[in-house]
């Protein structure tokens, strides 16, 4: 049989090779082992790379082939490999030599040993210009749907977890969600009152800078979304001009030919509006708009809950603020730092407290504390609770006194919540502290050594729960008490700076990892407080748990009188005969020591004066206290438990006492009584010329 056709040098029939050349069809070779691939010489013909071109792997197809087509055949190609199949193809987009557009299919067959370990991919590579119709047009109207289905998928993940505006626009700038639309610059905007505010803008460097504020009535595509409720399409640049003059200055520099603007529509009403600026001519298709307006959906519901969000944190943090002191008073003779953080669970609200009181006469008290729950009603209580606590010190009652007070208070409140408590007295001229515990985690000293412990205060009950049976319930608060030298610095804080969260959920977490952390930084830390305070709240930045935290630094100023002016104090008990000698002996050696030794009749005899008038109007005992205040004062006081307040008055000839407190005015260069909780404080100073305040450098 002779040659027939137009081209005569083919044999018949034509050899394989000889058709797949002729249709523009090579073959490749893949050792996915190794990742070496073979083109032959059609093959190359085909994407159109010369041989000294192809590296001899699938990245040598890069020239040829666009970052995202190769990662969507690669795609592909994964998920046969995957499922098990024998079989792929998929038609890509490539660029010829030229840079034209062109169509190219890849077809593969897939081999695997007997594991079903695939090992090698042997196929075609075809040229799919002549391809009836629109190339692939099924495959990619498939891949298309999947891309833009993704998209959705993706963004909708993300806005779940948006809990603010700038979660919301932050998801908008994520290449891994709209960027996948191709748009070159997405913006959002929000509409506040009869304005809209545009709040993010920008990507790929496609800036198109809308005036920040516009009105709803404005001739501007994203006013025209919002006034309408409809979504605004423009198919290309001429309409961009034709539809929005106002606009197009800012449009026309750009690379932008197309765009859309949706409503963000929430409970029926418009909360914003989205706009996306595009590249490409053209309209946009029905299942474009559809999606488009599936993610206008979701972004709306985000964009709301973020707004709401944002409202109820502001009133929370107002709520916080008004509950919390206001300023944190100066404390001559020591220098404060406070600190609150709320929690990043419930409404950023929460029951912990810190309190600063000034006590005169260089006293202060400080407290901390923190009602279970965190939400508004844990924040009111704990307003009430600060508060009442505050009145109590400040009306006198001892610490323990004025806790058993607070515990009563919050059980008759009936809100089912209790409250652990922490409570301070720093006499900031001795050093002395005295402190009670109500449930609470203990303090941490620091001293100024640089050594740090914790101080085991003996504790009662939290604040609000019944009192139970037996010794141990009935005690109330028992007040511990130590000296806090110049340069130590005490730490309150509640139990949501000392918590971590496990790791590992299989693993308990220990518990005593956080207390150890900030044991270490607060020994390693700043000497300063407010850079100390700032070094501690870093440690529960993101490893706190959902729990909100209060802390309160306290370091005292000054150095150690060098004459010892540190306080005496000596408890008188009923029935003890010895316990006046012995007082009246400190005090002759104290003031001696502190150069006052031409007062000391003076003084020995008024506080012998207050000593017995405080062991024959009461029942109980009393303590006496001998000090040198910041004003250069020698001061006594004598604290018994009698309420009743004594006054001075004039007494008969042959009347053998009510003359203690006529004596006292006479010596003493002033004196008084003070309420002290259920008892009273009677004191009085005397100016002592030799005698100096301790000394307080502010540095220190």
């Amino acid at each position: 049989m002779g040659h027939r056709g137009e081209n005569p040098e083919v044999d018949w029939p034509a050899r394989p090779d000889t058709s797949l050349a002729l249709n523009r069809m090579g073959t490749f070779d893949w050792d996915l082992d190794s990742g070496r691939m073979h083109l032959d010489p059609t093959a190359l013909e085909v994407v159109e790379l010369r041989p000294e071109e192809f590296s001899g792997t699938p990245a040598g197809l890069r020239l040829r082939i666009a970052p995202a087509e190769e990662a969507r055949l690669d795609s592909r190609v994964a998920q046969a490999l995957k499922d098990g199949r024998s079989h792929y193809g998929a038609y890509v987009r490539s660029r010829r030599r030229d840079g034209s557009p062109a169509w190219t299919h890849f077809q593969g067959h897939i081999l695997r040993d007997r594991t079903g370990r695939p090992y090698r991919v042997i196929g075609i590579v075809r040229d799919a210009a002549h391809d009836p119709g629109e190339p692939g047009a099924a495959g990619e109207r498939d891949e298309g749907r999947r891309r833009l289905t993704g998209v959705v998928e993706r963004t909708t993940a993300i806005l779940a977890h948006a809990r603010t505006v700038n979660d919301v626009t932050d998801t908008l700038k994520d290449p891994e969600a709209l960027g996948h639309l191709g748009a070159v610059s997405v913006m959002l905007g929000i509409v506040d009152g009869g304005r809209i505010h545009l709040v993010a803008e920008g990507q790929l460097g496609s800036y198109v800078p809308e005036i920040e504020y516009t009105r709803i009535d404005a001739a501007f595509p994203m006013s025209e979304a919002v006034r309408t409720l409809q979504p605004v399409y423009l198919a290309s640049r001429e309409e961009f001009q034709r539809r929005y003059p106002l606009l197009w200055p800012y449009i026309e520099p750009l690379a932008v030919r197309s765009g859309v603007y949706l409503p963000l529509i929430a409970q029926g009403r418009p909360v914003g509006a989205l706009g996306l600026l595009y590249t490409r001519d053209g309209d946009f298709t029905a299942e474009e708009r559809n999606v488009l307006m599936a993610l206008g959906s979701g972004i709306a519901q985000s964009l709301q809950r973020a707004i709401l969000f944002a409202q109820e944190h502001d009133l929370a943090e107002g709520l916080q603020r008004a509950m919390l002191p206001r300023r944190i008073p100066e404390v001559p003779g020591a220098r404060i730092a406070v600190r609150y953080r709320a929690a990043r669970m419930g409404r950023d609200i929460g029951g912990d407290w810190y309190d600063v009181i000034p006590l005169g006469e260089g006293r202060v008290g400080v407290m901390i504390g923190d009602v279970e729950g965190h939400d508004t009603d844990a924040a009111a209580v704990m307003g009430q609770l600060r508060i009442v606590l505050r009145a109590y010190i400040s009306e006198g009652h001892t610490p323990g006194a004025a806790m058993e007070r607070a515990s009563a208070f919050l059980r008759d409140l009936e809100t089912e919540r209790f409250a652990t408590c922490a409570y301070a007295e720093v006499d900031l001229v001795s050093g002395m502290l005295a402190m009670v515990r109500a449930g609470h985690i203990d303090p941490l000293v620091r001293r100024g050594d640089g050594s740090c412990h914790r101080v085991q205060v003996a504790g009662g009950l939290p604040l609000g729960l019944p009192a139970g049976e037996g010794p141990a319930f009935r005690s109330g608060y028992p007040v511990t008490r130590l000296e806090l030298h110049p340069g130590d610095t005490l730490l309150l804080c509640t139990d949501g700076l000392t918590e971590r969260p496990g790791a590992d959920p299989d693993v308990p977490p220990d518990p005593d990892a956080g207390t150890r952390e900030v044991m270490e930084v607060f020994r390693d830390g700043p000497a300063d407080v407010e850079e100390l305070a700032d070094v501690l709240c870093d440690l529960v930045g993101d490893a706190g748990g959902g729990d909100d935290m209060a802390l309160l630094l306290l370091r005292r100023r000054g150095t150690p009188d060098a004459r010892g002016g540190g306080p005496l104090r000596h408890r008188l008990d009923p029935g003890d005969m010895d316990a006046p000698g012995a007082v009246r002996h400190l005090i002759r050696a104290a003031v001696q020591a502190w150069g006052a030794g031409e007062r000391a009749d003076e003084i020995e005899l008024a506080a012998d004066e207050l000593m017995t008038n405080a062991l024959v109007h009461t029942d109980g005992g009393a303590l006496v206290s001998v000090r040198l205040t910041a004003q250069g004062r020698l001061r006594i006081e004598v604290e018994d438990t009698d309420s009743a307040l004594p006054r001075p008055r004039d007494a008969g000839d042959w009347e053998e006492s009510g003359r203690g407190l006529l004596l006292v005015d006479r010596l003493a260069d002033a004196w008084g009584v003070e309420p002290r909780g259920d008892g009273k404080s009677v004191w009085c100073e005397f100016a002592v010329a030799a005698a100096e305040a301790p000394a307080d450098a502010p540095g220190a």
